[in-house]
């Protein structure tokens, strides 16, 4: 039998029947699509996503924004459902790169359908065309190749009976998903054709749980129990495979203390005897500590990207050894390790069964608990002390006036600033999604429009958006998305007049915070280092249609959180920190070049330094 449909509509009727199925549940994989039309997708994919109002279409404002959305969405999912973002050609396809390397770093799904020129050629060059001497067959969407886990282009309307399962099946794989980008000429998505009705039944995606080499299995045992000082590392593949019960089961019978990356933070809870916390540049003092002497560490869905490692250098025992485990290959051999390839729950559950009744040495056990209560301790103290009853307050105060006030079930969104390195130490993460930061890309702007995303995901919870003035200035557009579909959620927007964290990494590399403060160009020195700029952040926000509640110490902010609570709308709690003070770092690094040759005597100390630091660099082969 057949079906003649347009591109678009065979598109969006294939799209609708998918489903995903993982330990016997099963769900629609799409929860709709994002969208912003102009000539490319308007006839297409516009008109039929209005014949289709079964699968809904979201008007959002920002095409970067929109993907963030979409990510945030899919993050709180456990990567079991995700949207589509439909864009026109040209400056709107392009306005979505930012977010389809965000997707793709982060390992999250997201498909994208971008218009694109004319397949027959004959208008070219069309509005919004790039054009090349080199080749005919090239636009803008090319772009999207380096960032998307799969790309294709459909050309003629028979193509999309076999694009459209490789989309679903890199979408839905544990291992490979991220950004799906399918270009769509805006001729070919209207195009006619008689489509084989079984494109559109009803389909079930089985998510595996993939299971390691049994000899592998049992080799890795071995290792554990000949270690004396082992750590885990929890990465973000231990929260998407739902693995925390059992991650939690094997650290309280093994003893062995579990160090959280920033996408794995809240795998297990932060009052547990065995979880030392944030590890890594950002990490606490005592979880470094734990690095330092290991001598063997155990990664669980991470990646080990720089800030876990502290640039290669915060496993400094001599003979330590890696055990990965992790669903993608690519990371599973990361550092020379004992690769462990499949599912985290799977796997550790197939290790636990291995180590039997092994626990590590009651010494070891005793100080990780110790470890475990003093840095709670410091915790505490950090909260308390932060000045917080003379404007501006400490970052930290806001950080833990937020952080005592939310409920165990909310949660907290972050991604770039100064705010992830404070949270990554500080917060005390009570489930699996209680911590929501995407530090893959670090995206200034990813905060508001993820808030958006994080709520239609979980509508029961209450949702809290840390953003810096950095991130709201680049991005606040789905502010007015949320007040259009009467999403609620509460963004603490922290105002230091200034760009904190490059700030301080530029004094650390003797650059003394240059370009990194909001004032005026003085015309005598033709520097930026006049005044404040005059601009009114809380005024913006509730032009955008939010309430606004304004703060200036920990008691007015918690009255304004409360307040928050009872609103039917997006609200901001704003309030204005200390830009200098931030929590400290610890005895770990984080490697960023520093001039060679200079005349400031601040950047000739901070090379020496680095100098120093390199050392410590290792590589492991």
């Amino acid at each position: 039998m057949k079906k003649r449909l347009t591109v678009a509509q065979a598109t969006i009727e294939f799209l609708k029947n998918q489903y995903v199925e993982r330990d016997g549940v099963e769900q629609p994989f799409f929860a709709g699509c994002f969208g912003i039309f102009g000539h490319g997708n308007v006839a297409g994919l516009g008109q039929a996503l209005q014949e289709h109002p079964d699968f809904r279409y979201y008007q959002c404002r920002n095409e970067q924004s929109m993907v963030h959305t979409a990510v945030a969405y899919a993050k709180v999912k456990n990567r079991l459902s995700a949207f589509v973002c439909t864009t026109s050609i040209g400056p709107g396809a392009t306005n979505m790169l930012t977010g389809a390397a965000l997707a793709t770093i982060n390992r999250l799904p997201v498909l994208l359908l971008p218009g694109d020129i004319f397949a027959t050629r004959e208008p070219a060059p069309v509005l919004q065309q790039l054009e090349s001497a080199q080749t005919q067959d090239i636009s803008v969407n090319d772009c999207f190749k380096p960032v998307s886990k799969y790309w294709d282009r459909i050309n003629r309307p028979e193509q999309l009976i076999f694009a459209l399962p490789e989309v679903m099946r890199v979408l839905t794989s544990p291992a490979e998903t991220g950004t799906v980008t399918l270009s769509m000429p805006q001729d070919v998505q209207t195009h006619a054709y008689d489509f084989p009705a079984a494109l559109f039944e009803k389909r079930v995606w089985h998510i595996p749980r993939a299971r390691p080499d049994r000899n592998a299995l049992e080799k890795a045992a071995e290792w554990i129990r000949a270690a004396k000082k082992p750590v885990i590392v929890a990465g973000g593949g231990a929260i998407y495979s739902a693995a925390s019960e059992i991650l939690d089961a094997f650290a309280t019978k093994t003893g062995i203390p579990v160090g959280e990356t920033f996408a794995g933070k809240g795998a297990t809870p932060y009052n547990a005897p065995y979880n030392i916390g944030g590890l890594g540049a950002t990490g606490t003092k005592y979880a470094i500590d734990v690095a330092n002497e290991a001598d063997l560490v155990v990664g669980i869905g991470t990646r080990y990207s720089d800030f876990t490692t502290a640039s290669k250098s915060i496993f400094k025992n001599p003979g330590v050894r890696f055990i990965n485990i992790n669903v993608n290959e690519f990371d599973s051999y990361k550092h020379n390790a004992l690769a462990l390839t499949g599912d985290a729950k799977v796997t550790l559950e197939e290790l636990q069964a291995l180590l039997g009744s092994h626990e590590v040495e009651a010494d070891y056990r005793k100080r990780i608990a110790e470890i475990n209560k003093a840095w709670d301790d410091e915790v505490t103290e950090i909260y308390a002390t932060g000045n917080g009853s003379n404007p501006p307050i400490d970052q930290a105060v806001v950080i833990g006036t937020l952080n005592s006030f939310m409920n165990p079930e909310d949660i907290m969104i972050n991604a770039s600033g100064s705010a992830p390195g404070d949270l990554h130490k500080l917060w005390r993460a009570t489930h699996p999604k209680n911590f929501h930061l995407e530090y893959g890309y670090s995206t200034m702007g990813y905060e508001i429009a993820a808030g958006l995303g994080a709520k239609m995901a979980a509508p029961e919870r209450e949702i809290y958006v840390i953003c810096g003035d950095g991130g709201y200035l680049m991005n606040n557009n789905e502010i007015v998305t949320a007040i259009q579909e009467g999403i609620r959620f509460t963004i603490v927007l922290i105002n230091n007049n200034g760009f904190a964290s490059i700030g301080g990494l530029s004094e650390s590399i003797g650059s003394e915070r240059f370009g990194t403060k909001y004032l005026y160009r003085e015309e005598t020195s033709g520097q930026l280092s006049g005044d404040i700029l005059p601009v009114d952040l809380a005024k913006n926000a509730e032009s955008l249609g939010a309430v606004v509640i304004k703060a200036t110490d920990a008691a007015s902010l918690q009255k304004g959180l409360e307040e928050a609570r009872k609103q039917n709308r997006v609200t901001v709690v704003y309030i204005e920190t200390h830009l200098h003070r931030t929590v400290k770092g610890y005895h770990a690094w984080w490697e960023v070049p520093v001039a060679e040759v200079s005349q400031s005597a601040s950047v000739q100390k901070a090379f020496e330094t680095y100098k120093e630091n390199k050392k410590q660099q290792r590589i492991f082969l």
